[in-house]
């Protein structure tokens, strides 16, 4: 009896020091008590590299220029010194968020609401949205905006939105946002903020043009960089299947139906090919759906609302839609198409593999995309396996099972010694690899079953396989 007492006070004792341990983490980045409050509720007790180094520089003013990637936790690394430092008897501006994308947009949103305090009011302003609705809410008291150059280039425009008073200015995934073709409309941007302006620019990548940018718009900034980029790639096992463009098709549904993903991610080069590609998988009886430019901002997020939920468990979409996705649970991502580019490779990849998780990428290439594989190879100082089908029996599920079923606890990113940092998070159902698995056997059964079209033929689903005329 005696002997448990001790115990039961000896473990309270522990948890008691663990709990100051880290509760010292968190104040030594001066975050103020209230939004410490916030993060331990939400289970955030331990900073990530990015904002452990980022965090106490910007709440000193300075400028700051940090090589990071997406699911390191960048959101929070920028946002938690925005929201200590907004002035809430102001009702005016006081930062400006600019993303390049809208899903990043309302990511970042829905990120700083669970941590704002009431009387902070944010906005996502993009395109897709009623632009009227958008002014009502600018003309009361917004104190943070979020959102995409173009719709707010075009607020500028039509005198709706004042940057005068934004000391903060956030380019986010900056590296993309020039990739994309930004640059005229980011420089805009910045031509309507204040001279002395704090500037935080956020880049997976530091290209010459990012370089470029910084040393125009920024002021003595401080250089951050966390190495997490190898990193990032040591956690995701990357493999390359050789195929024909005529057998494209039918290589990525055996793969498909051979590494049984969880959710995937299948990136085309553009939006026709996507479209097409979505439209086979589906005739198939594959559940997927496709995210690009040419949807509508509605479906846009409906079709978001599904992945994260896992009720759909292939998204095939172009390099520009799928920039800053950040869903825990992607398992796999093909290049169906090769990325033009190591930035975007780096990007694509980064789907899966997130919080600290396993992941696997797989890329197809035809002959004609040696060269550009060589390039992506010596961009990330490694070489990847070659294989080819007709060398891998679809009967071995090994390497199928390698990478497993991620826990589905979004709020927190645990590392070895079961600590948890702070990521972007979001809730959802979980539903574990199996059911999804088996869910979307039957579904493929059930819909090749019915498939009337003459131009396809399925064969027998016992054996996991689907094939049809590329």
């Amino acid at each position: 009896m005696t002997f448990c007492l001790l115990e039961s006070v000896m473990l309270v004792i522990d948890l008691k020091k663990k709990e100051v341990k880290e509760l010292h983490s968190l104040q030594k980045l001066s975050i103020s008590s209230t939004l410490i409050d916030k993060l331990r509720k939400n289970g955030i007790v331990t900073p990530t590299p990015v904002q452990e180094k980022a965090i106490p520089v910007l709440r000193d003013g300075k400028d700051v220029i940090a090589q990071a990637q997406t699911g390191t936790g960048k959101t929070l690394a920028f946002m938690i010194p925005i929201l200590d430092n907004i002035d809430i008897s102001s009702n005016h501006i006081q930062a400006i968020i600019i993303t390049p994308t809208r899903e990043l947009a309302i990511q970042i949103t829905e990120e700083t609401t669970k941590y704002k305090s009431n009387e902070i009011h944010v906005l996502a302003v993009y395109g897709g949205q009623d632009v009227d609705r958008q002014i009502k809410k600018l003309s009361g008291s917004i104190h943070i905006v979020v959102g995409t150059p173009g719709r707010i280039v075009d607020h500028l425009k039509r005198e709706t939105i004042n940057l005068r008073t934004a000391s903060m200015v956030v380019l986010d995934e900056a590296d993309q946002m020039l990739h994309i073709g930004f640059l005229n409309e980011v420089e805009e941007i910045l031509s309507y903020t204040p001279p002395n302006r704090q500037t935080m620019l956020f880049s997976a990548t530091l290209s010459q043009q990012v370089r470029s940018l910084a040393r125009k718009y920024t002021n003595n900034p401080e250089v951050i960089k966390i190495n997490e980029d190898r990193q990032t790639l040591k956690e995701i096992k990357q493999i390359v299947y050789e195929t024909t463009d005529r057998e494209k098709q039918t290589t990525l549904c055996r793969l498909l139906d051979q590494y049984r993903p969880f959710l995937a991610v299948i990136f085309c080069r553009t939006k026709r090919r996507a479209s097409k590609l979505n439209e086979a998988l589906l005739s198939l009886g594959y559940n997927s759906d496709e995210l690009h430019g040419d949807i509508s901002q509605s479906k846009r997020e409906k079709v978001m609302e599904r992945f994260r939920n896992a009720d759909l468990q292939f998204l095939v979409a172009t390099d520009v839609a799928a920039r800053g996705i950040d869903v825990e649970g992607v398992t796999h991502v093909f290049n169906y198409d090769i990325p033009e580019d190591v930035e975007s490779y780096i990007h694509r990849i980064g789907r899966t593999g997130r919080a600290g998780g396993k992941g696997l990428a797989i890329t197809l290439i035809s002959p004609k995309d040696k060269n550009q594989l060589q390039m992506i190879e010596k961009g990330i100082k490694l070489s990847l396996p070659k294989k080819s089908l007709e060398a891998t029996s679809l009967t071995n599920q090994g390497e199928g099972e390698s990478v497993s079923s991620p826990q589905r606890n979004r709020h927190v990113k645990k590392n070895e010694s079961g600590e948890k940092h702070l990521v972007n998070s979001s809730n959802y159902t979980y539903k574990s690899t199996e059911d999804i698995s088996t869910r979307s056997r039957k579904n493929r059964t059930s819909k090749a079953r019915n498939q009337k079209q003459s131009t396809m033929t399925v064969g027998r689903r016992s054996s996991g396989r689907g094939r049809h005329k590329s």
